[in-house]
């Protein structure tokens, strides 16, 4: 399935040292996992952890479920290695920490470049610190981009932000991330949602994700989980007007007009566009979860 055609309606954080959770990862319905060898795994682990889940990865098991790595930054003591262990086993996908700019995916993809078993790799950046925000254009046109990932526990901290329902004090940054983005054409998920016991304010924020344009929504526990795929895909409402906007396109195409009117609202073609996506992600959806 190509990058941008899957779903990423939920993307759960696995932490790569615990063989247990790897091996539930591969029963649970998310969209996506993130295999974290970075914050999630104590200093005393990083060695180890990375051994644990290249062997986990080379084993399989995780089916239609989008695979990324998160490695350590390449500026401390265990990126590198994490990097060599990773792409020996040629992973769907690693994630950059704390990306300040394009030379840093640039250097990692060179790596890659000369991987055989990465060839088709894609590169992910966490979008967590001002100096990213600030490049993310040029970050998300870098080689081998597939996605950003909001970090956004980080980035408030580096603004010195108060947490908010809202979020207005991010809303800059992400809607700065989303606009890069979309101008180059690759993914982006929404940060985490820290109360993972708070189903009504996972909501909230899932809702307002999807309605500035996320793909999905990064998470910390399977709990997370059903809200994160509900709010992300198409409704049967939104499927259901979709289909009934094309039909009327199509129909007033048919009689040389070049708009219809669906519930006393003009359609054009903008609308079709939008209406055959939402088609085609149900459809995705449709097909990873049969």
């Amino acid at each position: 399935m190509d990058n941008l055609a899957r779903p990423y309606r939920s993307v759960l954080y696995i932490p790569g040292s615990n063989e247990r959770a790897l091996e539930k990862a591969k029963t649970l319905p998310v969209d996506a996992i993130i295999f974290d060898l970075e914050d999630a795994v104590a200093i005393d682990a990083k060695d180890s952890a990375r051994v644990t889940l290249a062997a986990a990865l080379s084993a399989g098991g995780y089916g239609q479920r989008y695979q990324i790595v998160r490695l350590n930054g390449m500026d401390t003591d265990w990126g590198p290695k994490d990097l060599e262990v990773i792409a020996a086993v040629g992973p769907q996908a690693v994630l950059l920490p704390k990306v300040g700019s394009a030379a840093e995916i640039e250097a990692v993809a060179a790596r890659l470049d000369a991987i055989p078993a990465c060839a088709e790799t894609r590169i992910w950046a966490m979008m967590e610190t001002p100096q990213g925000i600030l490049n993310a254009a040029e970050i998300a046109a870098a080689p081998r981009m597939g996605g950003f990932v909001m970090g956004t526990n980080d980035l408030a901290k580096e603004l010195m932000t108060r947490f908010r329902a809202d979020r207005e004090p991010l809303l800059t940054s992400l809607q700065l991330c989303l606009l890069a983005a979309r101008a180059a054409g690759i993914a982006i998920v929404d940060g985490v949602y820290n109360a993972f016991k708070d189903e009504a304010g996972l909501q909230v924020e899932c809702d307002q994700g999807r309605d500035m344009g996320f793909d999905g929504k990064t998470l910390i526990h399977p709990a997370q989980v059903a809200v994160a795929n509900a709010a992300f895909a198409p409704s049967e409402a939104e499927i259901e007007l979709s289909k009934r906007q094309i039909e009327a396109f199509e129909a007033a195409e048919a009689e040389g007009k070049g708009v219809a009117v669906v519930d006393g609202k003009i359609v054009e073609n903008l609308h079709i566009v939008t209406a055959r996506q939402v088609l085609a992600k149900a459809s995705a959806v449709a097909a990873l979860e049969g």
